[in-house]
């Protein structure tokens, strides 16, 4: 019997591919190999709407130079794992336009789904906590209608709540966001 193995991806391998494919299918890199997201349902896609316009608003709203992205933008972990958050904040001035990842996020979103809870509420809240700049990791339970909120401490340990109501507070780097604007009202 012949089999094939395939050989790990790079971030790098990974980004590669990923430019030269028609936009469409959404894909993470896992271990070295890719892996095809799920298609979204549609109050999903809803909540990660109204969670990029708060966050836009909030960060507006804050003066501070920062921003906002929705899927398709691809964060390293390691040299064999990238994730494509629902939604990310990065400080600083913009990235070239022709950047596909982000190495330096702030806050990092994921909206659960039925396909999705298990890696969004274990192996990704490692993942994204290996990356120093992360500060807070936000977990969106549309069914539920609440808000995990994982923040890293100033003594490097990441604390948990999850919300039902009022706002979050991502400090640094000094937003607050109404949980009714992040879950769309």
């Amino acid at each position: 019997m012949n089999i094939a193995l395939r050989r790990a991806l790079t971030v790098d391998d990974y980004v590669a591919w990923a430019a030269t494919q028609a936009e469409g299918a959404r894909t993470e890199l896992i271990n070295g190999q890719i892996v095809t997201m799920s298609p979204e349902q549609v109050t999903h896609n809803r909540v990660k709407g109204s969670v990029y316009l708060a966050l836009r608003r909030a960060v507006a709203d804050s003066g501070l130079e920062a921003e906002v992205f929705t899927d398709g933008v691809t964060i390293p972990i390691d040299t064999h794992t990238a994730y494509e958050p629902d939604a990310s904040v990065r400080m600083g001035s913009p990235v070239s336009g022709r950047e596909m990842t982000i190495s330096d996020p702030v806050i990092v979103v994921e909206i659960l789904s039925p396909s999705s809870k298990h890696m969004d509420t274990s192996a990704k809240l490692i993942g994204y906590f290996r990356i120093d700049t992360v500060q807070h990791y936000l977990v969106i339970d549309p069914d539920a209608r609440t808000v995990t909120h994982h923040s890293r401490g100033a003594d490097g340990k990441v604390a948990s709540a999850t919300l039902a109501s009022g706002a979050v507070q991502l400090d640094p780097p000094g937003l607050t966001v109404g949980l009714k604007d992040l879950l769309g009202g």
